[in-house]
């Protein structure tokens, strides 16, 4: 059963107020009864990345799950002298019953493609739209970022640190979930692990060494402690004079007559990479190749690579702030628009935010996502954004074209596809299996692998293809004729 930290908390009233205010006015005119589509998306890659990965959806369902209100947040907004009892009442009782469509956590996503679509009468729809952008928003950005850190490590294992530098408890928790998700081998957050699996990391701090007579007598008593999981923080006086020396004389003292092996070395300042040639050298010559040498200190993916070309003896590291944060890049971007309504018979009407930077007009309509992957290489070659009635079918040859530059055109063969979204709430009830964080972090893994490598580059990625199909290119383009001149 799935823990969820957030239980003790009511959340519900954790929305823009403007969320209330239209609500009511939705009530008073006879409108709250619509059926609305709304799509959660996001405009750019953070760091201009090839692309993003989708998390934050376990919290969003724990989210709607729980969504009530109580009769202190009633007294609350009834205290502001701005809403009708109707519509207080109507809150007293609230429910969800709409569906939602999301794509899974781990998913590989790209800009413009809704993540998640929520069909819900207006009321219920409108209410949610801040915490579900929170939810995905904030783990999206943060597993993204993480995964590039992980590629920078080129296989050495990424351990997030960065509790403390986080944005509240939130922040600290949930953003370990995701990085986890995208890759990172374990987080020095303790309660990641007891309530979503991340395994909790970590051995000393630079308060245990100067806390003994000396840092001789503070490696001694951690080995001694932990002759299985020995991994020893050098740098807190002098690295390559004092540090490795005692480290050494600890393993040699301590560990080797227990017929044990040192796990590694930690350090946490100072010249990175020739420090950490120097160790291993030191190490070696002592006998000990296998003890691990760790890197930490405001690292992230370009220090990393940078330390990696320079030829640094390094094993793992640990990545604190520029990961919790996202501190290049610190927002994901998404945002939550009004897509579709429908009449009183149940016919879809599409509708279109319009504006004169072109990268905000929306797609309209309820929509889905098909992948296409090459049945050789079964690497992915472009997505579609496509009506949600709309089949694709596999092997036959289809056009595909810039939505903007409407010449560039490719002929995608020899193809196999997937649909992306998949249902997550029908009538209000949950129909979705959430996995669990090992499962979601395989997906993930496996959808990175399936990228080209063109589109991983951190600098100036290959533009992945994502493009409408025809009949939502076409209507897209009805409706932007019909508002011609003006905004919507």
């Amino acid at each position: 059963m799935k823990t969820d930290w957030t239980s003790k908390r009511n959340l519900s009233m954790l929305t823009d107020f403007y969320e209330f205010t239209m609500g009511n006015a939705f009530l008073e005119t006879d409108m709250d009864g619509i059926i609305a589509y709304f799509d959660m998306f996001f405009r750019n890659v953070p760091d201009e990345g090839g692309f993003a990965i989708a998390a934050g959806l376990e919290q969003m369902v724990e989210y709607i799950q729980n969504l009530k209100f109580t009769e202190e947040d009633i007294d609350y907004l009834r205290s502001k002298n701005l809403f009708s009892e109707k519509f207080l009442d109507y809150l007293r009782h609230f429910q969800f019953t709409g569906d939602i469509w999301a794509v899974p956590e781990g998913t590989v996503v790209f800009p413009k493609e809704p993540l998640v679509t929520v069909r819900a009468p207006i009321m219920e729809a409108q209410l949610m739209e801040t915490m579900i952008l929170i939810s995905v928003n904030h783990q999206s950005l943060i597993a993204t970022k993480t995964n590039r850190i992980v590629r920078a490590a080129n296989g050495r294992p990424v351990m997030e640190f960065g509790s403390r530098r986080a944005q509240g408890a939130d922040g600290a928790v949930l953003g370990a979930r995701a990085s986890y998700i995208a890759g990172a081998a374990g987080t020095a957050n303790t309660l990641a692990d007891s309530l979503f699996g991340s395994p909790a990391l970590g051995t000393m701090a630079h308060s245990m060494i100067m806390l003994y007579n000396s840092e001789y007598e503070a490696f001694k008593a951690f080995a001694r402690t932990y002759p299985d999981n020995c991994t020893l923080l050098v740098d807190t006086y002098d690295t390559l004079r004092q540090g490795i020396p005692n480290a050494i004389r600890v393993f040699d003292e301590i560990l080797k007559p227990m017929g044990k092996r040192p796990k590694g070395i930690r350090i946490d300042s100072g010249d990175i990479a020739y420090l950490s040639k120097e160790a291993r050298k030191l190490l070696d010559e002592a006998g000990y190749p296998d003890c691990g040498i760790v890197a930490s200190n405001s690292l992230d993916e370009y220090k990393i690579r940078e330390l990696l070309v320079q030829g640094a003896k390094l094993d793992s590291f640990g990545v604190g702030e520029r990961l919790i944060t996202a501190k290049s890049e610190p927002v994901f971007g998404g945002v939550y628009k009004l897509v579709a309504v429908e009449d009183t018979e149940g016919n879809l009407i599409p509708k279109i935010k319009i504006s004169e930077n072109v990268s905000k007009i929306t797609l309209p309509g309820f929509k889905n996502i098909i992948r296409f992957y090459d049945k050789n290489t079964h690497h992915a070659e472009a997505d579609l954004i496509i009506l949600h009635d709309e089949e694709i079918q596999d092997d036959t040859p289809i056009e595909i074209f810039d939505p903007v530059y409407t010449w560039k055109r490719r002929s995608i063969k020899n193809f196999y596809t997937k649909k992306l979204m998949v249902p997550i709430f029908q009538n209000g009830k949950l129909v979705y299996d959430l996995p669990d964080l090992q499962e979601i972090r395989k997906h993930c893994m496996e959808e990175v692998d399936r990228l080209w490598d063109e589109v991983k580059r951190f600098d100036r990625p290959h533009l992945y293809i994502v493009d409408y199909s025809q009949n939502l290119w076409e209507m897209q383009q009805k409706l932007l004729a019909n508002h011609k001149g003006g905004q919507a």
